[in-house]
């Protein structure tokens, strides 16, 4: 029977080291993802890696390092499908990219592991795991920096609050100003602001401004008839 010659104590254990490993690894990332109660947590990570390792490693068993490397081509796009189904899109802000990211980090574990690099699979865990505690407080401080209007890149918005009976007129001449001040519009939305109001978002093609010419043109909107209150705001999201 082919199942009883593939039997081999020296490559079972093999295998089992660096599954051990993989499964080992891959949790660990995962144990920092579940404290944070993100999307895919301990159990997906741990998944990801213990998987890509067995891929791998029966690759490697049957066709040796050519297959092997056939194989990890195909558990990076497949991990690929899978990190992009925790990639959500609300509005102008996206998340999950970072969850979608470690899976892939993951995988890259699991696939040294499985190739039997389990030093270097060690040391990606070690950069997995930095990318998402050391550089944390660095992301959070830079976040705080307020932007900068000028020379940062980021998206527009205009808004105007105004009465539903003069929505249209303040739409078109919203538009004017900002065209006529060199801030066409890519988009624009409107929604409801209580029974009788309406809040107009504006969003620009610039992805910078000059605060003062804006700050200009708002303060011509906001003196339009009808219209209560007007503002700018920049979004660095991407």
């Amino acid at each position: 029977m082919q199942a009883l010659h593939n039997i081999n104590p020296v490559a079972a254990l093999n295998t089992f080291v660096s599954l051990l490993f993989a499964f080992g690894l891959g949790s660990l990332i995962g144990l920092e993802r579940q404290i944070r109660q993100r999307t895919a947590g301990l159990r997906t990570n741990a998944l990801v890696a213990v998987g890509a390792a067995v891929f791998v490693d029966l690759a490697l068993r049957l066709s040796g390092a050519e297959g092997a490397t056939r194989v990890i081509a195909y558990v990076v796009s497949g991990v690929g499908f899978l990190g992009a189904g925790a990639i959500m899109k609300e509005g102008v802000n996206i998340t999950g990219l970072n969850t979608a990211a470690t899976l892939w980090g993951s995988a890259a574990v699991g696939a040294c592991a499985g190739a039997g690099f389990i030093v270097e699979a060690g040391m990606a865990t070690l950069f997995v795991l930095s990318s998402n505690t050391l550089l944390r407080p660095v992301v959070n401080r830079i976040n705080r920096i307020p932007v900068n209007a000028q020379s940062g890149e980021a998206t527009y918005y205009v808004y105007a609050i105004c009465s539903n009976s003069v929505q249209a007129q303040v739409r078109e001449r919203m538009l004017q100003l900002l065209d006529a001040a060199s801030y066409p519009a890519r988009a624009v939305e409107k929604h409801a602001f209580g029974n009788n109001d309406t809040e107009l978002e504006v969003v620009l093609h610039a992805t910078a401004v000059d605060a003062a010419e804006l700050d200009d043109v708002v303060a011509k909107i906001e003196a339009l008839p009808g219209v209560f209150q007007s503002f700018w705001n920049p979004s660095t999201e991407e």
